[in-house]
């Protein structure tokens, strides 16, 4: 067997199987979100946490309809969540909750009847 080829077996300790299931539970909560259903965001990795991006439609952020940064979801060292909005014009998040459950800062973002998440 060419030794080039075999890769050493990935770690995978217990906080992979966790990471992943936080994963799921987002995209399933942003499924049920109230605004802006008819698009679909995008979940990825930002730091220890996980950032959702999504289009924009309304071009009130990017003329152009590009894709924009939404929320970003920062675990703590608690096993509580620190929640990020991305403030558009100053170009950087804004904190906007923390010691949160997981279902406590989807919440938030899902229903953002004040425009916060999803411009």
């Amino acid at each position: 067997m060419n030794a080039a080829v075999r890769r050493p077996p990935v770690e995978r300790g217990p906080r992979a199987a966790v990471v992943a299931l936080d994963a799921a539970r987002i995209e399933r909560a942003l499924a049920a979100r109230s605004r802006y259903r008819y698009v679909r965001p995008r979940l990825v990795a930002e730091g220890a946490g996980w950032k959702i991006l999504s289009a924009n439609c309304s071009r009130k952020v990017d003329p152009e309809g590009g894709e924009i940064a939404i929320a970003w979801f920062e675990p703590d060292a608690g096993g509580r969540w620190r929640l990020h909005a991305r403030d558009h014009v100053e170009g950087r998040w804004t904190l906007v909750g923390e010691g949160l459950t997981l279902d406590a800062a989807l919440a938030q973002v899902c229903h953002d009847e004040t425009r916060v998440f999803w411009p």
